[in-house]
C-alpha cells in the first residue's frame, strides 16, 4: 500500500475528481487504482477566493513498486507507514497482582488517566484508578449547578471528575506532539471504538464537542473494568507514603486517601492535569522533586462566528466541508512579552471553569456541530517564574490564585466573570452599560467593568498593543463591541514534576509523572499520547523480573 500526501483540489470537487487527481498525479490509468481510503483531509485557505482541499491518501494499486520507483525522489509518495498499536510488553496469564502494592494505580481519570488505565488493562494488569471527582453523569450535574445556579461543588466541577478538563472544552483531538510510533492513531481508534465519530480519523483538526465526550468515557471505563480495572470515584489523594532505601533511594510505597484508607502502591501513575492544587502541596510536602514552570494568564476574547468565517473564508463562508472557522494568532510585544490567541472554540461559548470557591476561572467550550453563535478563544500573555513569581516551586498556584480571586471580586463576588469591551480596553477605560453587537455567553453572566482590576498591567499593556495588530489580519477582530472576560489563568499547570528517561520521578522510584499536570502535555491527545508513553514504562518496570 501506498501513501500519497499534499494533493490538492478545489473546495467544491467531486468524487470522480478525487479519482482523476490521484492518476494524473501518479501517472496511472484508473485501472491500475485498485482502491483509496482518505487518511486526512484539511483545507487550504490561504486564497480565500480559491480555497482548496489537501488529502493524504493511502492506495492499492495493481503494481505499487513500479509507481514507488517512478516517485522515488517524490517525499509525498511513500509506503504506508503500518499504524497498529502493538503493547511492548504483557503480564503473565493469570496475572491477578498482590495486596503489597504490586497492581498498578492511575490518580487521576481525564485523558492520560484514562489511557494510561485502559493500555495497562489491555496488557493485563488491572489497574486501580483514583478519582477525586464523580463518575462523568453526576459530574456534569455539578458542573451545570454552578453555570445555571452559581453553586460550586469544589470535587466536582469543570476541572476534576471522570473525564478531566477535557469533557468540558472543545474536545480538540489535534497536536504537534512528534509521534514517530503513531501513538495518536491508537488515541483516535479507541475514541472511535468508544463513539467517537469517524471523521476524527480523517479529519486534519478532528474535534469531538462535550455531549459525545461524556459518553465516550462512561464507554472506554466499561472497557477497563471488563479487562480487570477497579474504579474509586470520589477519592482524593491526601498524602504520599516514601520508603527510604538503604541505598539512599527513596520509593513510593503507597497511598493515604481521602477516606481514611492507605493504599499500598509502588507503581502510580500521577495523571492529575493542572489543576490540582492541594495534590501538588502534597508532593512537595513529601519530598518528591517539583519545580514551577512558565504558564500564561489572560482573557477569552469573544467575536460572532459568522465574522470570523467570513474573515477566513470569504465567499465560501458556510460552506458545510469548511464548518466553523478558527484562527491562531500571535504577537510578539515591545515589552519582550507575547501574546497568543489559546485553545480556540469555534461556534462555542465561554465556560466557567473555576475549582476553588472565591475565584472566576474562565475557559472555552463547543459541541460538535460547533453551531452556537459566538466564537471564542483565549488571549493570553506569557509569564515565567523568573521574571513574574519567583517564590519558590509553588508560587505559580498563589500567582494564580491572586488574580482569580480579584476576577471573583470584580465580577460582582457571584462568580459573574468580569468583562469589558475591546473599544473601552484601548481607550484604558472602564465598561458599562448594555452590550453591543457582541453578546457574551458565559454563565452565570458577565458584569461590564475594568479588567485592569483582575490582571496584571503588563498583560494590559500586551493586549493594548495586540489586538489591533490582530484586527489588521482578521477584519471585525478589534470591533469595538467584542467582548473579553476575565480571567484565563490555567492555560497550563504551574509546575512541573521532572522525570527521568524512565518515565519515574527523579527523586522518588515508583512515581509516574504524566500529562498536562506534570507538565509534559497540553490537549487531550498530548495527554492521552504521554498516558501510553507511561503506562508502558511502568509496565516495563513492573514485570521485568
Amino acid at each position: 500500500m501506498l501513501r500519497v500526501s499534499d494533493l490538492a483540489l478545489p473546495l467544491d470537487h467531486s468524487a470522480d475528481d478525487l479519482e482523476a487527481a490521484i492518476c494524473a498525479r501518479l501517472g496511472i490509468e484508473p485501472r491500475e487504482l485498485v482502491r483509496f481510503t482518505v487518511v486526512r483531509r484539511g483545507n487550504d485557505a490561504r486564497r480565500k477566493a480559491a480555497i482548496k482541499l489537501v488529502y493524504v491518501l493511502d492506495l492499492v494499486l495493481a503494481d505499487e513498486a513500479a509507481v514507488l520507483a517512478r516517485h522515488a525522489a517524490d517525499s509525498h509518495v511513500r509506503p504506508t507507514p503500518d499504524t497498529t498499536y502493538r503493547p511492548p510488553v504483557r503480564a503473565p496469564e493469570g496475572w491477578t497482582g498482590a495486596e503489597d502494592g504490586s497492581r498498578p494505580v492511575v490518580i487521576g481519570a481525564g485523558p492520560c488517566g484514562v489511557m494510561a488505565a485502559l493500555i495497562l488493562a489491555e496488557m493485563g494488569l488491572k489497574p486501580i484508578i483514583v478519582e477525586r471527582g464523580k463518575a462523568v453523569r453526576e459530574r456534569t450535574k455539578d458542573t451545570w449547578g454552578l453555570w445555571r445556579r452559581s453553586e460550586l461543588n469544589p470535587e466536582s466541577n469543570v476541572q476534576f471528575g471522570e473525564g478531566g478538563a477535557g469533557t468540558f472544552s472543545d474536545g480538540k483531538l489535534y497536536s504537534r506532539i512528534k509521534d514517530p510510533r503513531h501513538l495518536s492513531r491508537k488515541v483516535l481508534t479507541e475514541f472511535v471504538k468508544a463513539g467517537a465519530p469517524e471523521d476524527i480519523l480523517t479529519e486534519a483538526h478532528p474535534h469531538i464537542g462535550t455531549f459525545r465526550l461524556v459518553t465516550m468515557v462512561m464507554s472506554i471505563r466499561e472497557t477497563i473494568e471488563e479487562l480487570g480495572g477497579e474504579y474509586r470515584f470520589q477519592t482524593r489523594v491526601e498524602d504520599f507514603a516514601v520508603e527510604a532505601a538503604p541505598d539512599g533511594t527513596r520509593q513510593l510505597a503507597g497511598l493515604h486517601l481521602s477516606d481514611g484508607s492507605f493504599l499500598p502502591a509502588r507503581h502510580v501513575i500521577l495523571a492529575v492535569g493542572h489543576s490540582a492544587r492541594d495534590t501538588f502541596h502534597a508532593l512537595h510536602d513529601a519530598g518528591i522533586h517539583v519545580e514551577a514552570k512558565p504558564f500564561a494568564i489572560g482573557v477569552r476574547i469573544e467575536h460572532p462566528q459568522s465574522w470570523i468565517d467570513t474573515a477566513r473564508f470569504g465567499a465560501c463562508a458556510g460552506n458545510e466541508i469548511l464548518g466553523a472557522a478558527a484562527y491562531a494568532l500571535s504577537h510578539q510585544c515591545q515589552n519582550g512579552r507575547t501574546v497568543y490567541s489559546f485553545c480556540m472554540c469555534p461556534g462555542g461559548r465561554v465556560v466557567a471553569a473555576t475549582s476553588e470557591e472565591g475565584r472566576v476561572v474562565t475557559n472555552g467550550m463547543s459541541q460538535y456541530s460547533r453551531a452556537e453563535f459566538n466564537a471564542n478563544s483565549g488571549l493570553v500573555v506569557d509569564i515565567s517564574p523568573e521574571r513574574d513569581f519567583p517564590g519558590g516551586p509553588l508560587a505559580g498556584i498563589a500567582f494564580q490564585r491572586h488574580w482569580e480571586s480579584l476576577a471573583f471580586k470584580a465580577g460582582g463576588s457571584n462568580y459573574m466573570a468580569p468583562g469589558q469591551k475591546v473599544s473601552d480596553l484601548l481607550a484604558g477605560k472602564p465598561s458599562s452599560g448594555e452590550f453591543g453587537a457582541v453578546v457574551p455567553s458565559y454563565k452565570p453572566g458577565v458584569k461590564l467593568t475594568d479588567l485592569s482590576l483582575c490582571l496584571p498591567d503588563f498583560v494590559i499593556e500586551s493586549l493594548r498593543e495586540a489586538i489591533p495588530v490582530f484586527g489588521r489580519q482578521i477584519k471585525n477582530y478589534d470591533h469595538p463591541d467584542v467582548v473579553m472576560t476575565g480571567v484565563e489563568a490555567r492555560t497550563s499547570s504551574p509546575i512541573r514534576i521532572r522525570r527521568g528517561a524512565d518515565f519515574q520521578s527523579v527523586n522518588t522510584a515508583g512515581l509516574y509523572p504524566a500529562g498536562e499536570g506534570a507538565g509534559y502535555a497540553g490537549g487531550i491527545l498530548s495527554a492521552a499520547v504521554d498516558g501510553i508513553k507511561v503506562a508502558e514504562a511502568l509496565a516495563a518496570e513492573l514485570l521485568k523480573a
